[in-house]
């Protein structure tokens, strides 16, 4: 589990492809302090397991399925990753609750500064993505837990700080750049819980509707 705040850039060092699966080594040095073999760290909004590490790199593989839903099959050696090491318990939760499991990724489609401020546009790859995007709802993009400015048709904004822009990879991305996406986990356990039906029997397998929750106050 992660919270979506970026603790370092680190740099591709390595990367060996077999067919659709991969090998990542990552120049790091902060989130290798304490590091065993097994951890979790998100690089780029993915969870991966620590293979091998020494104090300035460590290994991670990448299955197929993690191959085809993100964008680390993109990845060239020198390229920058955001690095986030698993929450501790009893942890600042400063973002909001990210698995690293992303959904899928997007395209950069337009950069532009207000004020302070710089403004992403991103059009999602699978439109269906977009029912788990709320305006004013957290998102994350490339590991990064962000704030949903306003939704569009197949496409969201977000508006990032200086300091977080600064401290991620995501001030050299620029439009035609992909990025991984993953929604807000407790829209997605929702939408599930409402629309599940029972494989066997084709049947809704709970009584939990819409309906209820409105009459019930919760909507």
């Amino acid at each position: 589990m992660f919270t979506g705040l970026v603790e370092e850039v680190g740099k591709m060092k390595g990367i060996t492809k077999q067919g659709e699966a991969m090998r990542l080594v990552i120049g790091a040095t902060h989130v290798t302090d304490g590091v065993k073999l097994g951890d979790s760290i998100s690089v780029n909004g993915v969870c991966l397991t620590v293979t091998s590490f020494d104090k300035a790199s460590f290994s991670a593989d990448v299955m197929p399925e993690t191959f085809r839903k993100s964008n680390l099959h993109q990845l060239r050696a020198g390229e920058r990753v955001n690095l986030e090491r698993a929450i501790q318990a009893g942890g600042r939760f400063g973002g909001h609750i990210v698995q690293g499991h992303v959904d899928g990724t997007g395209k950069i489609v337009n950069r532009e500064t207000d004020a302070n401020a710089v403004v992403y546009k991103v059009q999602l790859d699978d439109a269906d993505m977009l029912r788990y995007v709320i305006p004013k709802g957290s998102i994350t993009i490339d590991g990064i837990s962000l704030t949903v400015v306003d939704t569009a048709v197949q496409s969201f904004s977000v508006s990032i700080i200086p300091h977080t822009l600064d401290e991620t990879a995501l001030q050299h991305k620029y439009a035609g750049d992909t990025v991984n996406i993953e929604c807000d986990v407790i829209g997605k356990y929702v939408d599930h819980l409402l629309q599940f039906k029972r494989p066997e029997t084709a049947q809704a397998g709970s009584k939990l509707t819409t309906s209820f929750l409105m009459e019930n106050g919760f909507l």
